[in-house]
Parts: structure tokens; C-alpha cells; sequence
């Protein structure tokens, strides 16, 4: 990824501007959420040092001392825009407070799709400690995101609610085997119940 050309002051008023981190709304536990929006982060325009000053000072004390969950929308996120690297990703993590650390107990990571998958089976244990790996919950749908968190109390981007509509048409879309090039259906394709069902069970 090449060297972002906006200065630190810019870097932190478009992280801003493009929400992509929010604490927003409570989960069925009553704990705070902080949103993240992965299609809105713009990783080839910050630098890891301003994400890390931006998270201290903007984020973290907005969750408190509070145990806190975490909702990653990963729909419609592209590697080449939105995918800041392995290394920028680890410098991330490792400079999480610990008790920031401590008090996430739930990551729901939605529309996670194959390619993401496959990354955090391969590295997921390796860049990241156990306690955090063991907290992820893959969210394969909106429907199933609100059996865990508040729904009046979190707003997903409209981008959000299409891809879900759309998965509900093309399920093979899940497990990277279908092209997500946008099609027109003058009616819901037929599809063997029994078969849609024991994909969504392995989803």
C-alpha cells in the first residue's frame, strides 16, 4: 500500500467524515457497539499512526470501562480500497489498550463472504490472541444480526440492505462461487428449499 499524501489533520477529518467507526446502540446484552463500516474506510489514504491517535482519542473513551461488542460490516469491501494489509492490521491491534482488549466480548462480522473466511482461518489465530479469535461471529445475514443486536438502535447503510436482498436471490454468493456482477430477475429464481437451508446452516 503506498504512503498516504494527505496530512494528519486531513487523515483524521476523513475518517471522520465517512463515519467509519461509530459507537452506536446497545446488543440484546445490553452492551455498547462500536459500528464499522468496512466498505467506508479508505485504506490507501490513511497512515496506521493516525488511525491509532484516531481510535485513542476519538473511539475508546466512548466505550468506557464497559464490557462492549463489536458489529464489522464487511459488505462490498474491496481488498484494493478498503484492505490496509497484514502488517497495518497487526500494528493496529497490538496497540489496542488491554482493557479495551478485555471488555470486547462479541465481534458479529457480517456478510463475511469466502476470500475473508479463508484470511481469518489461515491468519487469524497467528496475527491475532485466541481470546480475540474466539469471539468472532460470523453474520451471514441482517436477519440474523438482530437476533443479538438492538435493532432501533443501529442504522446499516441502505448498500447494506441490497447486498442482503440480493443474497437472499443468489446464495451461492456467500461462498465466492457465483459472480456478484449485479443481474436483473423478473422473478426469485426456484431453488430447493431443503438445499438453501444447508447452506445457511454451514453459512
Amino acid at each position: 500500500m503506498s504512503s498516504p499524501t494527505l496530512s494528519e489533520l486531513a487523515q483524521e477529518h476523513l475518517l471522520e467524515k465517512l463515519d467509519v467507526f461509530k459507537v452506536k446502540g446497545r446488543d440484546k446484552r445490553g452492551r455498547n457497539v462500536l459500528l464499522i463500516i468496512g466498505k467506508h474506510f479508505p485504506a490507501r489514504m490513511i497512515s496506521s499512526d493516525v488511525l491509532k491517535k484516531y481510535l485513542e482519542e476519538q473511539i475508546y473513551p466512548k466505550l468506557g470501562e464497559k464490557p462492549f461488542s463489536v458489529v464489522y460490516i464487511h459488505t462490498d469491501v474491496q481488498r484494493s480500497e478498503n484492505f490496509p494489509g497484514i502488517s497495518f492490521l497487526r500494528s493496529i491491534y497490538d496497540a489496542i489498550p488491554t482493557n479495551v482488549k478485555d471488555n470486547l466480548e462479541a465481534v458479529y462480522f457480517l456478510h463475511p463472504g469466502l476470500q475473508a473466511r479463508l484470511f481469518l482461518a489461515t491468519f487469524g489465530r497467528l496475527f491475532f490472541n485466541g481470546g480475540l479469535y474466539s469471539k468472532l461471529k460470523y453474520v451471514s445475514r441482517l436477519e440474523f444480526l438482530w437476533e443479538h443486536v438492538r435493532r432501533p438502535e443501529i442504522k446499516v447503510p441502505e448498500f447494506v440492505h441490497d447486498h442482503d436482498d440480493e443474497l437472499e436471490y443468489r446464495p451461492m454468493m456467500d461462498y465466492g462461487l457465483e459472480s456478484d456482477h449485479p443481474r436483473v430477475y423478473s422473478e426469485p429464481p426456484s431453488m430447493d428449499p431443503i438445499s438453501v437451508y444447508s447452506m445457511r446452516c454451514i453459512a
